[in-house]
């Protein structure tokens, strides 16, 4: 054991009599996932109250009982925490809810190794990230593109983000988008069932491919208001793949403006989007519901508009 563990002392009541331990103990310890108690179990940090280590994940717990959980502290993330001023949406000791900025990459990569919302996760939350799989950093369990505004989740620790992988796995998360598309949606609502894989002739790019060479993949739009040339609609998604609006706009005619992958937009539009230096695809992750992992509650979060895409509509409108 290290010095520098963390003790937590739980207390079996009898209704923990019978379960496997790991069960046990998930239920008393809402912070911490299942997977990482076996873990913590398998590896001698977990001490029963005459002293002696409970090597076993699925031996059935004694209750009443004491029981001593050590968890090591975790290992600090290897991205910079930066100060960058994050919009908070929702908190809590469990997860948070950012509302990003347009321009704001979401991971670390080749190219974005700083300046992204997992840099200034750590930042914000520092001292509250008891750690993903033992690692001191936010559990991101969805992602939205780096010009594409609004809301994302991320969890603090393990059982918040294996509650919210599960819904995402289950498509039970209730997320929407507004978008501005080019031209007029016919039908003005509809669903969009397309499955989604990489571009054989440009790996960068997703593409509507035949069904069960990609990830199945439905969208659901329904027109919000027409405007000149060119329609704000509401997207939900079913399922969350990537690109999955812009890729399923631009499969049924109508891109979404400003796309420059998936997009072209003609005259006079093209004009209008040049004047007001709009360079970015039309697309903001406006709605975003799901059951908290932990508490249980409906979490049901709304974001406006961003100042670029209101003041487009506004010059666009009929």
């Amino acid at each position: 054991m290290q010095g520098d563990d963390d003790i937590l002392t739980v207390a079996l009541d009898d209704s923990a009599a019978g379960l496997r331990l790991d069960r046990a103990l998930a239920e008393a310890l809402p912070s911490l996932s299942r997977e990482r108690l076996k873990s913590l179990i398998k590896g001698g940090r977990v001490v029963g109250a005459d002293g002696k280590i409970l090597w076993d994940p699925s031996a059935k717990a004694a209750a009443p009982a004491t029981i001593e959980v050590r968890l090591p502290a975790a290992t600090p993330a290897h991205n910079v925490a930066q100060d960058m001023g994050l919009v908070i949406a929702y908190e809590d000791e469990h997860l948070i809810v950012i509302d990003k900025p347009a321009g704001m990459v979401v991971h670390p990569a080749a190219g974005n190794l700083d300046g992204t919302m997992v840099n200034a996760l750590l930042h914000h939350c520092a001292g509250q990230l008891s750690g993903i799989g033992g690692v001191a950093r936010p559990g991101i369990v969805h992602r939205i593109d780096k010009d594409t505004s609004g809301l994302i989740v991320a969890a603090k620790h393990d059982k918040a983000h294996e509650g919210l992988a599960k819904q995402f796995a289950a498509h039970s998360i209730d997320r929407r988008y507004l978008a501005i598309a080019t031209g007029r949606p016919m039908p003005a609502n509809g669903t969009i069932d397309a499955a989604l894989g990489r571009s054989t002739t440009n790996r960068k790019k997703m593409a509507v491919v035949a069904e069960g060479r990609g990830k199945h993949a439905i969208t659901h739009y329904r027109t919000i208001e027409p405007l000149k040339n060119a329609t704000l609609v509401e997207c939900r998604l079913e399922t969350g793949r990537t690109h999955q609006v812009r890729v399923h706009m631009a499969h049924i005619g109508h891109p979404l403006v400003g796309d420059p992958v998936y997009g072209r937009v003609r005259k006079p539009l093209s004009e209008v989007l040049k004047a007001r230096n709009f360079v970015r695809q039309a697309l903001h992750a406006a709605h975003l519901g799901f059951i908290h992992p932990v508490t249980g509650n409906t979490i049901a979060l709304d974001s406006e508009l961003p100042s670029d895409m209101r003041e487009l509509i506004d010059e666009l409108r009929v």
